[in-house]
């Protein structure tokens, strides 16, 4: 078991100790990382003891360890998975060299801005959701908030590590500037658009963990094959917590499916207004909601046809999803892949150089695996007896990045004029009036056991705790 050493005062499982420079310059950084939680941190909840999972090892047996913790004394630290003996570099124009331990000269700005990119995302959304601790349907759900913002947390401390060891002045810049960009700031954003978007409400939450935590996932995936290795092995123990986050959306989702799904069923209605009036989110909404956050999460992966993606790959810097598990050629010259083009108002595929298709390729796999999930949404419905289906839409409707970019495309896929568009919108995109009545139903439960009226409990709680288990503790 590769265990974790929490007597220092930063935690870690990389020798620490042994960096004395290094050590200095994360303690430096330490405060103004505290600083920016208790800023911009979930509001509120300085002195509330919260029952949380610490990691104690990298072990994927048994790494974690629950137990009430005041989240400003959360215990974040530096955490890699064990290094892999004489690691092989296994896709690009490096293949079958050792992989780096170091940064190769060459590489570094491109590195640089692949950690970076990575790390701004993760203290983004714990500022995105710092509001909805104040509006949780129960402690159960406030509870597991709290974990995913203190999990953000972490993760950013991983890739500052990766930036102040392997970057020297330029990487201890880039790690000041991630605590000062902030979401939504129109002089300071965000790097990445979804991280500028608000996320007001829970719904807005539990798809944001479904479908945003997923590109997370597959972007995570995607580093963990990396010929850098210090960076495959900081994703890869990141994917352990990307996990619960996605489980936090998915639960999330179907528990609101399900409550509304009685609700439909003890009034005998599927009538929008009726449903809204007896205090449930009506299925056209999530569907508005789904579509939303599906389209903006697709938009992560950037343009259908990149040079970047080309040369990440070939240099080895970032692989495809689950790389070492495909069979085949590892280096992609001369292949192709199909991409998406308009012309004269109507969508078509065409073949693109595999290398340039990368984000695409990614973006497909992406697609595949969120469908998994909309599906098991829909067995909520359908064992409910309600004749509704959850779809995602077309990968090209609402796209604001690369060749698909403002092209007007209903959620079926069918290109549309502008005054289509305007006349259809309000049933495909969630209206002010539905984030309005959203909203409306926001009130913080607090009671052990209880939950808000729009969502069903779950089917059981945390770390084997009972559904009414008193998880968040007030001061």
């Amino acid at each position: 078991m590769s265990s974790i050493n929490y007597s220092e005062k930063i935690p870690n499982n990389v020798n620490l100790s042994e960096d004395r420079t290094l050590q200095r310059a994360l303690e430096q950084w330490q405060p103004n990382y505290l600083q920016w939680w208790a800023d911009v941190g979930p509001e509120g909840s300085r002195d509330f003891d919260v029952y949380l999972r610490t990691a104690i090892s990298v072990d994927p047996q048994g790494w974690a360890q629950f137990g009430y913790v005041k989240m400003p004394d959360y215990r974040w630290g530096i955490f890699l998975n064990p290094a892999e003996k004489d690691r092989k570099i296994h896709f690009g124009d490096h293949l079958g060299e050792p992989a780096w331990q170091d940064v190769p000269g060459e590489h570094r700005a491109n590195l640089r801005r692949i950690i970076v990119t990575q790390g701004d995302t993760e203290p983004a959304s714990v500022e995105q959701q710092r509001h909805l601790g104040l509006t949780a349907p129960s402690l159960y759900d406030l509870r597991n908030l709290f974990q995913v913002n203190v999990e953000e947390g972490r993760h950013l401390w991983a890739m500052v590590y990766l930036l102040h060891k392997h970057f020297g002045r330029d990487g201890r810049e880039e790690a000041e500037a991630l605590l000062e960009r902030r979401s939504g700031d129109q002089n300071n954003p965000r790097i990445l658009g979804a991280f500028n978007e608000k996320t007001p409400d829970w719904l807005s939450f539990f798809m944001f963990t479904y479908f945003t935590d997923r590109d997370g996932k597959f972007q995570l995936c995607a580093l963990a094959e990396s010929s850098f290795d210090p960076l495959a092995r900081t994703t890869k123990f990141m994917l352990t917590e990307e996990a619960h986050h996605m489980f936090v959306g998915e639960s999330g989702v179907s528990r609101i499916i399900q409550r509304t799904c009685q609700v439909m069923n003890e009034l005998k209605t599927d009538d929008p207004a009726k449903l809204r009036a007896a205090g449930v989110i009506d299925l056209p909404t999530i569907q508005r909601y789904l579509n939303f956050h599906f389209s903006v999460t697709i938009d992560l992966f950037g343009a259908d046809q990149s040079s970047n993606a080309a040369i990440f790959y070939s240099s080895g810097l970032k692989g495809r999803f689950e790389e070492g598990k495909r069979s085949g050629d590892h280096v992609l010259k001369g292949q192709t892949y199909k991409v998406l083009d308009v012309d004269n108002g109507k969508l078509f595929e065409k073949d693109a150089p595999m290398l340039n298709a990368l984000n695409e390729v990614l973006r497909d796999d992406y697609i595949k695996d969120s469908i998994g999930g909309v599906e098991r949404w829909n067995k909520v419905i359908e064992k409910a007896g309600i004749a509704f289906r959850l779809k995602t839409p077309h990968k090209a409707f609402h796209r604001q990045i690369g060749t698909l970019s403002g092209v007007k495309v209903t959620p079926e896929g069918q290109p549309v004029s502008d005054a289509q568009w305007q006349a259809g919108v309000a049933q495909w995109l969630p209206t002010d009036e539905d984030r309005a009545f959203v909203a409306s139903l926001m009130g913080r439960v607090v009671e052990p056991g209880k939950f808000a009226g729009w969502i069903a409990p779950p089917v059981m709680g945390i770390n084997r705790q009972p559904v009414d288990f008193e998880y968040v503790r007030f001061a």
